[in-house]
């Protein structure tokens, strides 16, 4: 559905920040189309996890809450810990060649101290993992998963140092499946996702607006 995706592309890019409200009549002009399909579009958003409904107060984007951050996580984990696991028995090294172009991409964005770049190679980096699995379903729910990263993601903080630190990362989980050591490659993906909930909890609001902490 094109309204759906232009609404989703919108919201991954930031247009929308985390827990804005989405007020139809504005959206409807800014997209140039009529109120009802504009709810279709964004009922299917809110069926996606990337809205929330709230009776008598409207639609809002959703927010990176710990509840809503751990639970984001845990999805896309269980997601790409599957696409390991299938590309190590099949075509480990075929599959790390694959992602050697977005590691040099990334490598050359955290040289030039590009952030923003270096979140979207993040992205891509998952994305081409989970398509060398072959599975059209795998990446039908990882897709659905990508805004909801992309959101995460640019909302963490990050210096040079973090940034050549992520770059690392990346490297050591191809370098695992090109090895052909799933163990080691899901190992380090779990680790790889447990410090962004870590550092994602301490900025994520608390039910009394106040950022979290992580523990």
């Amino acid at each position: 559905m094109i309204i759906a995706e232009q609404v989703r592309e919108a919201i991954g890019r930031g247009d929308f920040a985390p827990g804005a409200q989405l007020h139809e009549a504005q959206l409807a002009q800014q997209l140039g189309v009529s109120r009802g399909p504009l709810r279709e579009g964004l009922q299917r958003l809110t069926q996606e996890g990337l809205l929330l409904a709230i009776r008598n107060r409207g639609l809002f984007v959703v927010q990176l809450t710990p509840d809503n951050v751990r639970d984001m996580y845990l999805a896309r984990e269980a997601v790409e810990r599957c696409a390991v696991s299938v590309v190590v028995d099949r075509a480990p090294v075929a599959a790390a060649d694959a992602l050697e172009p977005v590691l040099a991409q990334m490598r050359r964005a955290a040289e030039q101290g590009d952030a923003r770049e270096i979140g979207e190679c993040d992205i891509r980096f998952h994305a081409a993992l989970v398509a060398q699995s072959g599975s059209e379903r795998l990446v039908r729910l990882h897709s659905t998963q990508v805004v909801e990263a992309r959101i995460c993601i640019h909302s963490l903080g990050s210096t040079s140092e973090d940034e050549m630190h992520r770059v690392h990362e990346h490297r050591a989980i191809a370098d695992a499946i090109r090895a052909g050591d799933g163990d080691l490659a899901v190992e380090l993906l779990r680790r790889h996702m447990a410090d962004a909930v870590e550092e994602l909890l301490v900025i994520a609001p608390t039910p009394d607006g106040a950022a979290g902490a992580s523990g």
